[in-house]
């Protein structure tokens, strides 16, 4: 367990601009700043970073919360990886009490599947610098390759030993379990006992943005025809392969200060393009490119170019995946490489400013590369070339804006020589059947996508009194410590201040009244007890709260939408804020929050007078009625108090 003092200690230290800058390229849009969410797609940055209530609020899908927050929901951490996360960036020391063996039983899986992998990147790593085979057979390799120390250590490459079991009997004898060795992938277990995935390869390892080992991609040194070049870590619940990108960890600092990134196809690739001066770089390592990586690098830029070598039939055969970049939205532009070459081999042939220079001047935008391409296939013959304009109108029928496809279209019109009506009329056509088929589909279908947890949520039963009862805590959280009012206490003149807090907490608990909502009753129990103990609450106390749920949900409640801005504020004009009306508004928001815990009541009793009379208690049904009196009267007083207004 991590002690109060240290969890304070790292919170204080956590400024939430530069933990989420990490991940999220922000703006300063006036004392905030602003970006596109991480956790939906969107094209409109509503994503606001506020640096002096330390919160985040996205306006779009609704995350919320302070910087521990952001890291558990970006990074699908718990609670205390979030600030071990956090206290490492920070450098902060943790000091946990000893784990027992119980303990160690009930840690949470993907943590220790991440430490495991952590532990294996450093044996490859000891292995390639430190024993005997590594050096002659793994360094040897890069070496040859003209790759330097530096970039060997920046990107934590290593070696696994060629003796079968070698890592799996070490991890064995280190403590971890085979479970966990199974689930990582890095051992495989037969009839013949467990031998390790990637013995006698070099090994890449695979890093999330925050720089934790996700997985591995093995290249074997052998030219063995039974066994595969490359082999990578099998999916687990912490890699999914369709989920990252090669060297993003390395690269997102760069991408997002060149506002480009390169896209390239193998883990040598990358190293090779980072030594010749481009680090804004990235693999998709050999797989087509998913939607999920696609919007995992528009993060940090729109703005993509694919590096492909001379090989037109490798290009044909890639291209068909690339338009789902386009119907991201983004700016996708090719370079072709001299036939033979790829970005490593090219990239090491000449100088580095040589080959900056070809990548600059090489540049050809997606849509008109891929039509010159399929142009040369086609020749002359018209069923190729008209099979050709479908693949061409395929892909311009997926970009979503309105302004870029007509461009594109007469582009093509020119190049291809087809009147632009007809394209126009195809490109429509495929749009209106792609919209049909979105209105279309049913639930169970198995290609309807599911839409991302953070833009459709499950719907839930709001009760009657939910929406008072956030005005309640909304107004605790923002005005709690307020000065509301000023009474005189005895004949010596001694004032009596009451805050916004001892308004409401006085009227609530006078009333025996509770809230539905159990976070929203756990936060006004807090205020409570400090009303009863006669002491403040801090104004960041919970955004700060050691339990996420408080801490994000205070988070979302003190985000404002709108505020006035500064060019108003610079008029003569008087503008009455809502911390200047707080003596009509807080009395307003306990009496509405009253009169729907009322609304409540008489339904239960309507509903109880119903059974008394059907089983005829008539001793019941007096009672009832009774009560039933007296909470319409209170209604009324009610109805009265708040301005003659009718409350059904």
């Amino acid at each position: 367990m991590i002690d109060r003092q240290t969890i304070d200690k790292i919170l204080d230290s956590a400024e939430i601009v530069e933990v989420i800058q990490e991940f999220v390229p922000l703006k300063k849009r006036g004392v905030n700043y602003l970006g596109l969410c991480p956790f939906h797609n969107e094209k409109t940055p509503s994503f606001t970073v506020s640096p002096s209530k330390e919160i985040f609020k996205c306006f779009g899908c609704g995350k919320a919360g302070n910087a521990v927050n952001f890291i558990m929901e970006h990074e699908r951490l718990n609670y205390p990886e979030a600030l071990k996360y956090l206290a490492r960036k920070y450098h902060i020391e943790i000091v946990e009490k000893e784990l027992t063996s119980e303990d160690i039983e009930k840690q949470n899986e993907r943590e220790s599947l991440l430490v495991l992998n952590a532990y294996a990147a450093r044996q490859f790593s000891e292995n390639l610098f430190h024993s005997e085979e590594g050096i002659s057979v793994g360094l040897s390799y890069f070496r040859e390759r003209g790759f330097l120390q530096n970039t060997i250590k920046k990107f934590d490459v290593g070696y696994s030993l060629e003796k079968r079991d070698a890592l799996s009997k070490k991890a064995l004898e280190d403590g971890y379990k085979l479970d966990f060795l199974l689930k990582t992938g890095l051992s495989i277990q037969n009839e013949r006992g467990v031998f390790d995935r990637f013995s006698g390869r070099v090994i890449f390892p695979i890093h999330s943005l925050s720089g934790q080992v996700l997985g591995f991609g093995g290249r074997i040194l052998k030219t063995d025809v039974k066994a595969a070049k490359y082999v990578n870590s099998p999916e687990s619940e912490i890699y999914q392969k369709s989920r990252i990108v090669y060297g993003i960890f390395q690269a997102r600092k760069a991408i997002t200060r060149d506002d480009k990134c390169y896209l390239v196809e193998g883990y040598t690739d990358v190293m090779s393009l980072h030594e010749a001066g481009i680090e804004n770089v990235v693999a998709s390592s050999g797989t087509s490119l998913t939607q999920e990586q696609v919007r995992l690098i528009k993060r940090f830029t729109p703005n993509i170019t694919i590096l492909y070598d001379g090989d037109a039939a490798g290009i044909k055969a890639s291209l068909r995946g690339i338009d789902i970049v386009l119907e991201e939205g983004m700016n996708v532009k090719i370079v072709r490489l001299p036939d033979g070459e790829d970005p490593d081999s090219y990239s090491k042939k000449i100088s580095n400013e040589g080959f900056l220079k070809y990548l600059k001047e090489n540049e050809t935008d997606f849509i008109r590369f891929k039509t010159q391409l399929l142009l040369e296939e086609s020749k002359n013959d018209p069923v190729m070339k008209a099979n050709l304009i479908r693949d061409i109108v395929r892909s311009i029928a997926v970009i979503p804006e309105n302004i870029t496809r007509t461009i594109y279209i007469k582009e093509c019109s020119s190049s291809l020589q087809i009147p632009e009506g007809v394209l126009y009329n195809e490109v429509n056509k495929i749009r209106r059947q792609r919209s049909f088929q979105d209105r279309n589909r049913y639930p169970g279908r198995e290609d309807l996508p599911v839409p991302p947890q953070a833009i459709t949520k499950p719907l839930k039963q709001e009760s009657t009194t939910a929406f008072s009862e956030r005005e309640i805590i909304r107004l605790l959280l923002k005005f709690g410590s307020t000065e509301l009012e000023r009474k005189i206490k005895d004949e010596d003149g001694k004032e009596e201040i009451n805050t916004v807090s001892d308004y409401i907490v006085k009227e609530i608990v006078s009333d025996d009244l509770s809230f539905d909502d159990e976070i929203y009753a756990r936060i006004f129990d807090e205020f409570r007890f400090a009303a009863e103990q006669g002491f403040f609450i801090e104004d960041k106390h919970f955004i700060k709260h050691e339990d996420p749920a408080i801490s994000e949900l205070s988070a979302d409640i003190l985000s404002e939408s709108y505020q006035l801005s500064r060019i108003w504020k610079s008029k003569p004009a008087y503008v009455e804020t809502e911390d200047m009306k707080l003596r009509d508004i807080v009395p307003d928001a306990v009496l509405k929050f009253k009169s729907d815990k009322i609304k409540v009541r008489l339904k239960e009793i309507m509903s109880q007078l119903e059974e008394a009379v059907k089983s005829g208690d008539q001793e019941m049904i007096l009672s009832l009625q009774k009560k039933d009196q007296n909470l319409k009267l209170a209604m009324r007083m009610i109805s009265e108090r708040l301005g003659k207004r009718i409350i059904l």
